[in-house]
């Protein structure tokens, strides 16, 4: 209920996925891998119906999904978690395109501490970090051909995504320092060690 005073820039919706320490834990509470998808799919697909009292910090709606506060900001990237990849990389996808422009107003919430503006830059090289204190960076849909991370510690971390287009939101394969990887991240350690990450987009979900 928006009115709820016990909730602060999201409601019930957004805050029963904000378990970004134990998502594993979270999945296993809400039923397992299916029951926890049907919520996911349900989140997104809801009427963006705003009941009871207006509260202004829950904005940038899609379904009950709110982008505009960062209680949702990891959200997208929880089906990476039960090998529904395709479908972070769908709904990732969706919100830049929808919920950033470049226009004055282009930002569809609040940028307090950068968040905002953070998210998709993130998000537009292509991964994630669902709980930074975890070390991993989860896959969503990267935006460019290519990004060149010049890192603190003198090494460069490359960023190639093939086969770029607005149509193409979907990760056919992943490599990474030219080796096949199956998971759908990568750590920290992988990261600052410098190295080359290659996407090959497709149009195609399956």
């Amino acid at each position: 209920e928006y009115g709820n005073p016990h909730y602060t820039e999201a409601n019930a919706w957004q805050y029963s996925f904000f378990v970004p320490h134990d998502t594993d834990e979270l999945v296993k509470m809400m039923g397992g891998k299916d029951d926890f998808e049907m919520m996911m799919d349900s989140l997104f697909t809801q009427t963006s119906e705003v009941l009871g009292r207006w509260t202004e910090d829950i904005v940038g709606r899609i379904g009950q999904y709110a982008h505009g506060n960062e209680p949702s900001h990891h959200v997208s990237y929880l089906y990476d978690f039960i090998g529904k990849d395709k479908k972070t990389q769908f709904w990732v996808d969706k919100i830049m395109d929808s919920l950033y422009t470049n226009k004055p107003d282009g930002l569809c919430g609040n940028d307090d501490c950068g968040q905002m503006s953070a998210w998709y830059v993130f998000s537009a090289i292509g991964f994630y970090p669902v709980n930074p204190l975890d070390g991993r960076y989860y896959f969503g849909s990267p935006q460019f051909d290519q990004v060149e991370l010049n890192l603190p510690n003198g090494n460069k971390f490359t960023v190639k995504a093939m086969n770029v287009a607005d149509k193409n939101i979907f990760i056919k394969s992943k490599k990474l320092n030219g080796k096949i990887i199956d998971r759908p991240y990568i750590t920290y350690k992988e990261l600052i060690n410098g190295g080359v990450l290659e996407f090959e987009m497709t149009s195609n979900n399956k």
